[in-house]
C-alpha cells in the first residue's frame, strides 16, 4: 500500500467517527449543527495535539545534552509546539493525502552547464507532499527540483535504493546533468545514504539530510514495519551503513529540539558538515524559513565549491 492510500484510508475512517458523533450528539437536546461543528473540530485538534505531544514528551525523555546558546524559552517552546501541530494538520490531513491534485509534476528540462537538479526525499510515512512549499522556494531561487514518492509505506529501508537511483537516473537524462544533488528529509536521509554505500558517489554531487536519525531515534519504537525497526538506535542495518570512499560532500542539518529523531544528535554522522539550528520541529522543517534559509546557503556553497 501506498503512504497516499493509507493516509487517505485513516481520512476516511476519522470522518466516518465523527459522523457516528454527529448522529448520536444530534439525537440529544439542545445540539444544534453549530456545536456540534466546534466539538468536532476541538476533538480534531485534540486529537493531533495529543500525537505531537507524545513526540515531545520522548524528544524530553531523550534528550541530547544542549549547550547554553541552543537553550530556548518557555515561550518558544510552546510556539514551536504549535508550528509543528500546524504543520502535522496541513502534511497529513490536507496535502499529502491529496497530493496528486496539489502537487503538479515535477517540471525538469535540459539546461546546459549551471548549477544540478535537486532531488528531494521524503521520510517515513509521508510521500512527496511533504515538499509542497519548500520546493516552490527552492524553485524560486533558480534550483531545478525533482521529487519521489516511496513505496511501499512500510517497506525496508534500504528497499527503496533500486527507486531512488532510477528517480537520478530520469533526472540526468531529462536535465543533461551529469550529477543530482540530493536533500533527504528523516528517513529520506538514511535512504539516500543506503544509495551511497550500494552505488558509490556516482551520479550524485552532494547529499543533504535534514533531520535524519542517522544513529536511530527512540521515538521509532512506536513505528510499524521493517523501516522503524531498522531506525532504532543500536539496529544492524544502521550498523552497516558508512562513507564510502568515493562519497560527495555531506552535509547534516538538524535541529537542536527535533521532537521525532532522539537523542537529537543523531541526526549528525560522521564526514558531513554539521549545522544545527534551534526552536524548530521536525514536520516544521517544511515550512521553517530558517531552515529555508540555511538549506539554500548550503547550496550555494555546495555548487559553488
Amino acid at each position: 500500500m501506498t503512504t497516499t492510500t493509507l493516509l487517505r484510508w485513516i481520512l476516511l475512517g476519522e470522518t466516518g467517527v465523527y459522523l457516528v458523533v454527529a448522529g448520536v450528539l444530534m439525537q440529544l437536546p439542545d445540539w444544534n449543527w453549530g456545536r456540534i461543528g466546534a466539538l468536532l473540530l476541538l476533538l480534531a485538534c485534540g486529537v493531533r495535539a495529543a500525537i505531537v505531544g507524545v513526540t515531545f514528551v520522548f524528544a524530553w525523555i531523550f534528550r541530547a545534552p544542549l549547550a547554553r546558546a541552543c537553550t530556548i524559552s518557555s515561550r518558544q517552546s510552546i510556539m514551536m509546539f504549535l508550528r509543528e501541530l500546524g504543520a502535522l494538520f496541513v502534511l497529513f490531513s490536507i496535502v499529502m493525502p491529496f497530493e496528486r491534485c496539489l502537487m503538479r509534476p515535477d517540471r525538469l528540462t535540459p539546461r546546459g552547464g549551471g548549477r544540478p537538479p535537486l532531488l528531494l526525499i521524503h521520510g517515513y510515512l509521508c510521500n512527496r507532499g511533504y515538499w509542497w512549499r519548500l520546493r516552490s522556494h527552492l524553485e524560486r531561487a533558480g534550483w531545478q527540483v525533482a521529487t519521489i514518492s516511496l513505496r511501499p509505506a512500510f517497506g525496508a529501508v534500504d528497499g527503496n535504493v533500486p527507486q531512488v537511483m532510477q528517480r537520478i537516473d530520469e533526472i540526468r537524462a531529462r536535465t543533461g546533468s551529469a550529477r543530482v544533488i540530493v536533500i533527504g528529509h528523516s528517513m529520506g536521509g538514511l535512504v539516500a545514504r543506503a544509495c551511497l554505500q550500494r552505488y558509490g558517489g556516482a551520479g550524485v554531487a552532494a547529499l543533504i539530510t535534514l533531520g535524519s536519525p542517522h544513529h536511530g531515534s527512540r521515538l521509532a519504537v512506536l513505528g510499524v514495519g521493517p523501516n522503524a525497526r531498522q531506525m532504532l538506535p543500536g539496529s544492524p542495518w544502521l550498523a552497516t551503513i558508512t562513507q564510502p570512499g568515493d562519497a560527495p560532500p555531506c552535509v547534516a542539518i538538524y535541529s537542536c529540539h527535533d521532537n521525532f529523531v532522539m537523542p537529537q544528535d543523531s541526526a549528525r554522522f560522521e564526514g558531513a558538515r554539521t549545522v544545527a539550528l534551534t526552536g524548530i520541529g521536525h514536520l516544521e522543517m517544511a515550512f521553517s524559513p530558517p531552515l529555508r534559509r540555511t538549506l539554500l546557503e548550503q547550496l550555494e556553497l555546495l555548487s559553488n565549491a
